[in-house]
């Protein structure tokens, strides 16, 4: 596994992946802050197209990514990775609504932890998934992050909103 780091407004994200696709993206702060493994491999080479992206993505240049990726996790959380997958740029939805898309309405504590699992946040945007109430909740990088990006998003959307079902 190669890894390299990309300074951006939120902070150093650590990007980890192969030659083949991105695995692992990671906040500086938060449950999800990771560290390099002992044998992973220090290069910024695998991450050309990451890097370039997110600058972009950071910019507000860029609103939908097209990236090899390879997230880690069960049947369930994929399935919930890819519904994550079609929220528009600018817009949120709740838990329940991801949940009733991938046709278990009853799932909503299940999708919500399969999103706080979500290995590759912003690319796969996890951030835009919010409490029922409209409030901010639960972010592996912290709630502040999660703000700043909903905020990101906001500022650089034609049309920001909240989706539903």
């Amino acid at each position: 596994m190669y890894y390299c780091y990309l300074d951006t407004p939120i902070g150093d994200l650590l990007l980890a992946g192969d030659d083949d696709a991105l695995c692992l993206v990671g906040f500086p702060e938060g449950s999800m802050r990771r560290e390099p493994e002992p044998d992973w491999i220090y290069s910024e080479k695998p991450f050309g197209d990451v890097r370039e992206q997110l600058a972009a993505y950071f910019d507000g240049n860029l609103h939908s990514f097209d990236l090899r990726l390879r997230p880690d996790g069960t049947e369930f959380q994929r399935k919930v990775l890819d519904e994550l997958q079609k929220i528009p740029y600018g817009t949120t939805i709740s838990y329940g609504d991801i949940a009733k898309r991938i046709g278990n309405p009853k799932a909503v504590r299940a999708v919500g932890a399969a999103n706080g699992r979500n290995p590759i946040p912003i690319i796969i945007p996890c951030h835009r998934v919010i409490g029922s109430s409209g409030d901010l909740v639960g972010f592996g990088g912290g709630l502040p992050t999660k703000e700043a990006l909903l905020r990101h998003e906001m500022e650089h959307s034609q049309f920001p909103h909240v989706v539903q079902g």
